[in-house]
């Protein structure tokens, strides 16, 4: 016997076809009324609801969350840095005064919040024009 010669014992179950009258009384199977009863019926595939609805939706093409930031104030730096220390978003985390935000660091904005009194080299950090003024007028440094 070779395999070309090879042959199954039963015979091939053949389809059910429904929808024909017969043994199967008056809705031949497919139950009562509705698309799924129809013939030639197609259902609309269910991502395209939400293909459809997405630019209704509240925020379409915006990011709300934005860049990670962190605010810090004019007092802040006072009490945690001496004069002649220099400012920026490393030096901030080596300290542990500001903490990585989903895996980077995050940008830093000086606020005229409190006064200032020391010399700071400030780099690398967003600030508002009203502290930049504090920060010269207290003898820093301000290097964007």
């Amino acid at each position: 016997m070779q395999i070309h010669n090879l042959q199954p014992n039963n015979k091939n179950k053949s389809r059910k076809r429904i929808g024909r009258g017969g043994k199967k009384g008056t809705y031949c199977g497919k139950g009562v009324k509705g698309q799924k009863c129809r013939a030639g019926r197609k259902f609309q595939p269910a991502i395209r609801e939400f293909i459809k609805r997405y630019p209704k939706l509240r925020g379409y093409r915006v990011n709300p969350i934005g860049k990670p930031q962190v605010t810090l104030n004019m007092s802040f730096l006072d009490k945690h840095f001496k004069a002649g220390d220099k400012v920026n978003p490393k030096v901030l985390l080596e300290m542990k005064l500001i903490d990585m935000m989903k895996n980077r660091v995050p940008r830093v904005k000086i606020l005229a919040n409190g006064d200032i009194k020391k010399k700071l080299t400030i780099s690398g950090c967003f600030i508002s024009v009203t502290a930049k003024e504090k920060i010269e007028k207290a003898g820093g440094i301000v290097t964007i």
